[in-house]
């Protein structure tokens, strides 16, 4: 389980500390992707195969299938952490992003985040005030 939120900065050629104690975890490797809001998704490569399964078998007509398919799998990179625990964040997923130095990486239960550091101070704020809404309406719901 990710979870949780880490602060750094990349490097002169892009690359990101992975949180030590995520480092096990993730030590077969990461996919990256681009994320539904400006960030980027990082899964170990067991949960990504479960996306890509839940996909084969999803109930949506075949032409959104091929277009989630496309937006997914086309933007995606496979990666290994270096020696030191880094990986480097290809350009085209900073540029989605709209990451330039300062990052916050962030757990969401099966996978990370990566956040440019002023980005996520608003989508962390707008994402709490969401939170406790969606708690209140599950709870008349029950």
């Amino acid at each position: 389980m990710f979870f949780g939120e880490f602060e750094y900065r990349l490097d002169e050629k892009g690359r990101l500390p992975i949180p030590p104690k995520f480092r096990p975890e993730l030590r077969e490797g990461v996919m990256l992707a681009t994320g539904v809001e400006k960030c980027i998704t990082v899964y170990p490569v067991s949960e990504w195969k479960k996306l890509a399964e839940t996909l084969t078998s999803s109930p949506l007509t075949p032409g959104k299938l091929r277009r989630l398919k496309r937006a997914l799998f086309a933007t995606a990179f496979s990666l290994r952490m270096d020696g030191q625990g880094r990986i480097a964040l290809p350009v085209s997923l900073r540029l989605h992003a709209e990451i330039a130095d300062d990052v916050v990486i962030v757990g969401a239960n099966n996978y990370l985040e990566i956040w440019d550091k002023l980005r996520w101070g608003e989508e962390k704020v707008t994402s709490q005030e969401q939170a406790w809404q969606i708690v209140e309406s599950l709870e008349r719901h029950q």
